[in-house]
C-alpha cells in the first residue's frame, strides 16, 4: 500500500467536499457489537446522544464554519454499508469467533441510515443532538465526533505553505516514531489503536495504524477502527462503553432498580457474548462503588477496563477485589485506555508486570498529538477534550458520574440522585485534557 503525502493532500485539496466519513464502518468496533444487543433487546428504546465540549475556552463555533459542518453530517447519512464490508463482517473471525454478528443483524446493516440531526450555535458553542432509537443515534457518536476534530484540524492548517506543512507532518511522525522506539524495548507490551473518535483526520490516523504495524509488530494487538481493520488485515478491538449503564440507568424507576443497572447491563451482555469480550467497564457511576455491590460471577470475568481511575490506583482497586474474590489476578485482563500516552504507558506497563495481564488502548496521544510542532507555536492543532454522550432515554434525563467528576455529565439534580444512591466514595477530580 502506498503511503499517503498528507501534506501535499492538506495544501492542495481543493474539492467541494472532501469527505471525512468515508464508511460506515469508519467507527469503533464496540459500537457494531453493543448495536448488535441493542437492536436485539431494546430495540424500542430512545435515546439521545449530544455532543459535548469539555474544552470550553475553545468556541468551536467560531473556528468550524457551520456550512462546512452541515455538510460533513450530510455527507455522512448518505453513505450506507457497501455489499463488501457486510461480507466481511459476516465472514471474519473477531475475538477467535466465526459469525460473530448474526445472519439477521447483517440483514438489518444492509438497510442502516444515520438519523437526522439537529444543530444551533449558542454562546460560541455547537450544540449538536442525534434524535431517535437508540438503535441509530448510537451509531452518530464516532462519526460526529471525528468529523468535529478534523475540521478544526482543517482550519488550523489552512494558510499554511507547502513546506510548513511539511515540517508540521515531518515532526508529528517523528514524535510518533520516538514513542514506538521506546514501546519497543517493553517486552510482551499488547497495544491498540483506540484513537478514532479524536483524531487529527482519518489519513492521520490510517499513517499512526500502519507505523504501529511496522515499528511493533505483534505488539500491535489491533485498532478500534473497524475499517482500518479491515483494510490493514488488522484486529477490530473492543468491548463496550458507557452508554450501555447510562440508558439502563436512566430507564429505572426506583433507586433499587438504579443500583442494579450497572449488573443487568453485565447480565445481557454476557448473555450475548463470552469469552475476551467479557470486559467490564466499571466506572460509569463510580468504581468503588461498582465494586463494593457488584454480584460474585462478575470476578469471574475475563477482566475489566478502568477508564477515568488514574491507572495504577484503579488497576490497584481492582486487584484487590479479585483477591478479595477468591480470584487470582494473574489469570486476569486489565485494559487501561484513558488519556495513554508513552509516559503512562510505560509506568502503567512496569508496575502491573508479573502481576496481572495488561493491554494498553493508545487513543488521542496517539492520534492527535500535533503538541509543538507548529513553526509558530500554535496551539491550535492540540487536542481538545470532545465528547458525545448519552443525554436523554425516552425523555429521562441520564447521567454519568465517573470516577473524576471533571467528567460528570447530566443533570445537576440528577447528578444529585445518583450520588445519593451510589455514593461518591473514590471519585477524585483531575483536570480533563483529552
Amino acid at each position: 500500500m502506498a503511503i499517503t503525502d498528507i501534506a501535499s493532500r492538506t495544501y492542495n485539496h481543493g474539492w467541494r467536499l472532501d469527505p471525512i466519513i468515508r464508511s460506515l464502518l469508519d467507527t469503533d468496533f464496540y459500537k457494531l457489537l453493543m448495536l448488535q444487543m441493542i437492536r436485539e433487546l431494546h430495540p424500542d428504546v430512545g435515546v439521545t446522544f449530544s455532543l459535548i465540549n469539555r474544552s470550553w475556552h475553545v468556541r468551536l463555533a467560531e473556528v468550524i464554519d457551520e456550512g462546512e459542518l452541515r455538510a460533513q453530517l450530510d455527507h455522512a447519512r448518505s453513505i450506507r454499508f457497501t455489499k463488501k464490508e457486510l461480507i466481511w463482517l459476516a465472514g471474519n473471525t473477531f475475538y477467535g469467533k466465526t459469525q460473530m454478528f448474526s445472519p439477521g443483524f447483517i440483514a438489518w446493516l444492509a438497510d442502516f441510515r444515520l438519523p437526522e440531526y439537529d444543530l444551533r450555535k449558542v454562546e460560541g458553542q455547537y450544540e449538536l443532538h442525534f434524535y431517535g432509537p437508540w438503535t441509530h443515534t448510537s451509531m452518530w457518536e464516532i462519526p460526529a465526533l471525528a468529523i468535529v476534530n478534523e475540521l478544526r484540524s482543517r482550519q488550523a492548517m489552512k494558510g499554511k505553505g507547502r513546506f510548513v506543512l511539511d515540517v508540521i507532518y515531518a515532526r508529528a511522525k517523528a514524535k510518533l516514531w520516538s514513542k514506538v522506539e521506546r514501546l519497543k524495548t517493553l517486552q510482551a507490551l499488547r497495544v491498540s489503536d483506540f484513537g478514532t473518535r479524536r483524531r487529527h483526520g482519518f489519513l492521520w490516523q490510517r499513517w499512526c495504524v500502519e507505523a504501529l504495524k511496522e515499528g511493533l509488530g505483534s505488539a500491535l494487538t489491533g485498532t478500534s477502527n473497524v475499517l482500518l481493520a479491515m483494510d490493514n488485515d488488522l484486529e477490530a478491538i473492543g468491548t463496550n462503553a458507557h452508554e450501555l449503564p447510562m440508558v439502563m440507568a436512566a430507564l429505572a424507576t426506583t433507586d433499587k432498580e438504579l443500583r442494579e443497572a450497572p449488573y443487568r447491563v453485565l447480565d445481557e451482555w454476557q448473555r450475548t457474548y463470552d469469552g475476551n469480550l467479557l470486559i467490564a467497564l466499571p466506572d460509569a457511576f463510580g468504581t468503588t462503588s461498582f465494586l463494593r455491590d457488584a454480584p460474585d460471577w462478575v470476578a469471574d470475568w475475563t477482566g475489566f477496563r478502568p477508564d477515568s481511575a488514574p491507572p495504577i490506583e484503579g488497576g490497584e482497586e481492582i486487584i484487590r477485589w479479585w483477591k478479595q474474590h477468591g480470584r487470582d489476578p494473574r489469570e486476569k485482563l486489565l485494559i487501561f485506555s484513558d488519556g495513554m500516552d508513552i509516559e503512562a504507558i510505560e509506568a502503567t506497563y512496569r508496575h502491573f508486570a508479573g502481576r496481572v495481564r495488561t493491554s494498553f488502548g493508545w487513543g488521542t496521544n496517539l492520534t492527535n498529538d500535533f503538541i509543538g510542532c507548529t513553526p509558530d507555536g500554535g496551539t491550535d492543532l492540540d487536542p481538545i477534550s470532545l465528547v458525545c454522550k448519552v443525554t436523554h432515554v425516552n425523555g429521562r434525563p441520564a447521567v454519568k458520574l465517573s470516577d473524576n467528576p471533571e467528567k460528570a455529565t447530566g443533570d445537576p439534580a440528577e447528578i444529585a440522585r445518583y450520588l445519593r444512591v451510589f455514593g461518591d466514595a473514590g471519585r477524585v477530580r483531575v483536570p480533563v485534557r483529552v
